[in-house]
């Protein structure tokens, strides 16, 4: 590199390529055994000694340290699959790691990077098209059957699998109940973030329950404060309720000793004035995301009040939007006085503090604005609270994204093994030397039935074929009555089965998500040829004079 004036390494042609699918490969198999009902957990431990148990893909990659960059483009994929999709970050990097490694081989055989990229392109269309016209279940939002059943078939790889039933239906009430009409497009929307999930260790996770409303893990800012509030109005501040103090800089030159009480008097009550204010506007529940001292608890008490203090801003916001409070910065007004307007208190049909395992909890119920649900989760140990609550993220994400799309596909390896053998066919009627690339396409797609077969012990090769001539069958009659469509891998028995009559169903949106940005993941890395590390710059000591 030093006679082209660049200090550094540089790989070329098939070196590089060799290189970057065995570190995609590596990613692939450290993700691979996590994959289906029966895919085992991993445990990751970092620098400082922190523990997380997952079975989550796209959780895995993100504490995994990947220095090459091939491989980093993987764990972006499995991350851009978590948020668009929210499920099904193992199977997308598994395929595009196989549709990387069947590429390669192609090269070696003398078959141009370009010509296995336009193929792969063409199959992907053609796979979507297919899922979208022959694969797919059209269902409605009262279709509470088919909902609850995606929500299990995203757990049943998770380590709630075993109680699926309880999660599922938790699941399914919270995203219901968060349901909002989108402003412009008129189509009904649903903000999972508005689902607050709070984990209390103690008791078994199957104690875990849904809450109509907004639970929040704090304490009232005095223990003589009143627990219930019926009625409430709420009012949310991001102001200090403590004893008024001069700003800093600001210096009093007192003359006169006896002024001395006078101000320490008149900063007590301007904070008195400032209470009274919210009191006399109505107000009986008051957060505040800065302070609140005795002295301001003590004109709650008096006034039978709840104050919180110390409350994270992200909740501040969400129970001013649910509530329709008004977030208020200053009591200032334009008149140079102080005041506080009405309009700006919330509305909650109740607030109330209640115990659960070892913390306290405050719980608001029956909000004005908007409907809003929280989880309270219960587990053995804060290890498993954080794992279902991740589970609980996935399921989440499959209720919304199956409800907001309005179809399903089957799950267990059916819509895979069906495009594979679409596929092949298909390459078939291609005169054009994208054949080999189509066909080494679907072929790829296999991939996901098989492990999932070989994780739960059994014998793929056997599976397989058995699938292979039910959706072979299918392809080939006009009308496909038994719905050998529909045909997947029942994991605990070790048969084939019709997937979606026993209700192992996926949103449609994560399928066509995972070919879609699998092949565009795989082809990225397949476009590199040529790679230069720049060596660091030396810094030049400064010579001696």
């Amino acid at each position: 590199m030093s006679a082209l004036g660049i200090r550094g390494e540089r790989d070329q042609g098939q070196d590089v390529r060799t290189s970057n699918v065995t570190a995609v490969m590596a990613i692939a198999n450290i993700v691979k055994t996590s994959l289906g009902p029966q895919g085992l957990d991993k445990m990751l431990v970092d620098e400082i000694g922190d523990v997380v148990i997952t079975n989550d893909g796209a959780t895995i990659l993100k504490q995994l340290e990947v220095e090459h960059p091939a491989a980093k483009v993987i764990v972006e994929l499995s991350q851009l699959q978590d948020k668009e999709v929210g499920d099904g970050t193992t199977s997308v990097v598994i395929l595009a790691a196989e549709l990387l490694k069947r590429a390669n081989e192609l090269i070696k055989i003398k078959v141009h990077p370009t010509t296995i990229i336009s193929g792969y392109k063409l199959a992907a269309r053609q796979a979507v098209k297919y899922i979208q016209s022959h694969l797919v279940h059209k269902i409605t939002e009262d279709d509470t059957e088919i909902l609850l059943n995606a929500a299990k078939t995203s757990m049943n790889s998770k380590i709630i699998g075993s109680e699926s039933h309880i999660f599922a239906k938790l699941a399914v009430d919270a995203v219901r109940l968060i349901k909002t009409q989108g402003q412009i497009t008129g189509k009904p929307k649903y903000p999972i973030q508005s689902i607050n999930v709070v984990k209390s260790h103690g008791q078994s996770s199957n104690q875990s329950e849904l809450v109509r409303g907004y639970v929040l893990q704090l304490q009232r800012a005095s223990q003589q404060m009143v627990t219930k509030v019926k009625n409430a109005k709420v009012a949310c501040l991001d102001i200090n309720l403590n004893k008024f103090k001069m700003q800093m800089g600001v210096q009093i030159l007192v003359d006169d000793p006896n002024n001395l009480e006078k101000i320490r008097k008149k900063e007590m009550d301007v904070l008195k004035e400032r209470i009274q204010l919210l009191l006399s506007a109505g107000a009986n529940v008051i957060l505040t995301s800065k302070g609140m001292d005795d002295l301001a608890n003590k004109y709650l008490v008096e006034a039978g009040a709840i104050g919180l203090r110390r409350v994270p801003k992200e909740h501040l916001r969400r129970i001013a939007r649910a509530t329709g409070a008004k977030i208020i910065t200053t009591f200032a007004n334009e008149e140079t006085g102080e005041s506080f307007d009405v309009s700006s208190l919330g509305e909650a049909e109740e607030v109330y503090e209640e115990a659960i395992g070892d913390n306290d909890y405050i719980f608001f119920k029956g909000m004005k604005r908007e409907q809003s649900a929280s989880i309270i989760l219960r587990g053995a140990n804060e290890m498993m609270t954080d794992e279902i609550e991740r589970s609980m993220h996935d399921s989440f994400c499959v209720v919304k994204r199956t409800l907001e799309s309005g179809s399903v596909v089957a799950g267990g390896g059916a819509v895979e093994m069906a495009l594979s053998i679409y596929l092949d066919d298909f390459s078939r009627t291609l005169d054009t030397i994208e054949q080999i690339a189509v066909a080494e396409f679907a072929e790829a797609l296999t991939v996901i039935p098989k492990i999932l077969a070989t994780n739960a012990a059994k014998d793929s090769i056997e599976l397989i074929s058995k699938l292979r001539v039910l959706h072979s069958k299918s392809q080939s009659m006009k009308i496909d009555e038994k719905g050998f469509k529909y045909s997947g891998l029942d994991l605990i028995k070790g048969e084939v089965r019709h997937n979606l009559r026993h209700g192992i169903l996926e949103p449609t949106v994560s399928k066509v998500k995972a070919i879609k940005f699998a092949t565009e993941a795989a082809i990225t890395i397949l476009r590199i040829d040529d790679m230069i590390k720049l060596e660091p710059k030396k810094e030049q000591m400064p010579g001696r004079h």
